[in-house]
């Protein structure tokens, strides 16, 4: 049987996922240029109240932009198709205000603050014209769950590929760019990767023909009444709580990765990246697994045992050096790897995507964007809960700094994260 979208065009929209490079370099390099350790030959430009303060600010724009753009997104309408102008648009745009991160004026710290601000606000809010529409493609183009699944698998590949670049090539590219002198490196380095970021972007703007493989779009109502109509429909509501706890979970068990290494396992720095290859690397060579499973026994029951494995894993973190010997570290974050992979990174769009078409047909009303965007605002809750949480976690039974009993209790809370989405994920109907 011949595919409805071919395999070359199925890549074409994986390689547009490009963005996930400055996602890198802001979760890496925004604090580290802002705020340097001593030995790193930068100096700091704000004190740490007024980075969190500015980024906390920037952080409330995003919020609120992704439903806004993703009901822009749907009610627009063009020769080109309703997604691929936004991601054309922004592209260039969101590359300009990565690039400003690391050009701030050096006027005042006030003034320093109000440009990281804004500068942050502007960046969210490009990021968000991007990966908003660009996520919406997927039930835009895709007609079944098979095709939507396909789309979302090749989108985890690259968005595992980008990752891995912008975690292994910035030392490489800082050295090549400042020949010594760390801030010229750097912004060498942010410039060269956003501009990889917009090339890979363009494949998707160029060569995924959206009108071709769309269907075609009646109307859509005010924003006030689809966010009704939405958020009545309980199995997104139940989705969306099994999506902000997982990753919850997620990005706490990220986080105390370099601490489990260097405090629980006793390994240095250079290490990290061991254990990150070996749960990525894990992730990725189970991609093309859990897209066969998921075909067979659909999302729910796969992401279910998903969890199930993370419960058990993260609560064998919580154990190492206890009961479990340190030795056998790399493997748990090995086959941490295993669930991941389909929680993480094929499930979300995915599962959206199905959500959005099924909700669109109810209420007889295209409305793929801004389900997405909702998704988006969930994704980024989840996220400020766990910047929150782990410091204030990490630190337990000390006097500000870490210890070992914080590193535990956060595995533990990884685990009690885990267990509230498989809750909501249980009473989800596929």
């Amino acid at each position: 049987m011949k595919r409805r979208i071919p395999l070359t065009t199925q890549i074409f929209y994986g390689v547009g996922v490009s963005y996930a490079i400055v996602d890198q370099i802001f979760a890496q390099w925004i604090l580290y240029f802002y705020l340097p350790p001593e030995n790193s030959g930068l100096k700091p430009f704000l004190t740490p109240v007024l980075i969190s303060l500015a980024l906390a600010i920037s952080r409330v724009v995003d919020m609120i932009s992704d439903p806004v753009v993703g009901y822009l997104s749907d009610k627009f309408n063009s020769r080109w198709g309703r997604r691929i102008p936004f991601i054309a648009v922004g592209a260039i745009p969101l590359a300009i205000t990565t690039v400003a991160f690391f050009y701030p004026p050096m006027i005042s710290e006030k003034g320093t603050f109000i440009y990281l601000a804004l500068i942050g606000s502007l960046f969210f809010t490009f990021y968000t014209i991007v990966g908003a529409p660009y996520n919406a493609l997927i039930p835009e183009i895709g007609e079944n769950s098979e095709e939507r699944l396909d789309l979302s698998t090749w989108q985890s590949v690259f968005r595992l590929l980008y990752s891995a670049i912008a975690m292994i090539l910035p030392g490489v590219l800082i050295k090549y760019f400042g020949k010594g002198d760390t801030l010229v490196g750097i912004r060498g380095m942010v410039i060269s990767l956003s501009i990889l970021c917009v090339l890979g972007l363009y494949v998707t703007v160029f060569l995924v023909p959206e009108k071709k493989y769309s269907r075609p779009v009646e109307h859509v109502g005010n924003i006030k009444g689809i966010l009704k109509e939405v958020v009545k429909d309980k199995d997104f509501r139940n989705y969306l709580l099994g999506l902000l706890f997982f990753f919850v979970g997620f990005n706490s068990l990220r986080a105390m990765m370099n601490y489990y290494v260097e405090d629980i396992m006793g390994y240095g720095k250079e290490t990290i990246t061991i254990a990150s290859a070996l749960l990525f690397g894990a992730s990725a060579l189970f991609f093309y697994p859990v897209n066969k499973l998921s075909r067979k026994f659909g999302y729910r029951k796969i992401m279910l045992g998903s969890l199930v494995g993370l419960i058990i894993l993260t609560i064998a973190l919580s154990l190492l050096g206890k009961v479990i010997p340190v030795k056998y570290g790399f493997l748990i974050f090995a086959l941490l790897g295993i669930p991941i992979s389909g929680a993480a990174f094929i499930f979300p769009p995915a599962m959206m995507s199905d959500i959005s078409e099924k909700i669109s047909k109810r209420i007889n009303n295209r409305i793929e964007g801004v389900c997405f965007g909702i998704q988006g605002f969930f994704l980024k809750m989840a996220f400020l809960v766990s910047i929150v949480v782990l410091p204030l976690m990490l630190v337990l039974r000390g006097s500000g700094e870490v210890t070992k009993f914080g590193i535990y209790s956060s595995a533990i809370f990884s685990a009690v994260s885990f267990v509230i989405s498989y809750v909501f994920y249980f009473k989800y109907n596929e």
